[in-house]
């Protein structure tokens, strides 16, 4: 920190490796305004790393989520007493299902398309809730 201001290293991601650690002096009032950006007020949490997808559990929570996905089809094809008929009921998915005509890239299975939009047109937020006064 000097008359001209604050000058410190950051590293700039975009940029190759030789080239990737870089020097910035910006006035000390821009300094802190930037500073404090990433300052969380008083009783703020940062969550950053919570979460079903969090880097700490991912691997098993994953796994348990596949677990229960496939459980609960397993589920659904037993009637009332336990019994498994799988030729009336899969025929009848067969039926009611459309047929998938993409896969997904990453685990393989069927994609199914819910809506199309036309040429020009923008996707539609869901509604917001009416507001009781």
């Amino acid at each position: 920190m000097d008359e001209q201001g604050v000058t410190f290293k950051w590293k700039d991601y975009r940029a190759k490796p030789p080239f990737r650690h870089k020097i910035m002096t910006l006035k000390t009032d821009e300094f802190i305004r930037r500073f404090l950006i990433h300052v969380l007020p008083s009783g703020f949490h940062r969550i950053r790393h919570y979460g079903l997808l969090a880097n700490s559990g991912r691997r098993d929570n994953l796994k348990r989520a596949r677990e229960l996905l496939i459980a609960k089809t397993d589920d659904e094809d037993a009637d009332e007493n336990g019994a498994i008929d799988n030729s009336e009921s899969r025929q009848d998915d067969a039926l009611e299902l459309p047929q998938a005509t993409y896969l997904c890239p990453d685990c393989g299975s069927p994609m199914v398309i819910i809506e199309r939009f036309e040429r020009g047109q923008l996707p539609r937020a869901p509604p917001l809730g009416i507001i009781a006064a």
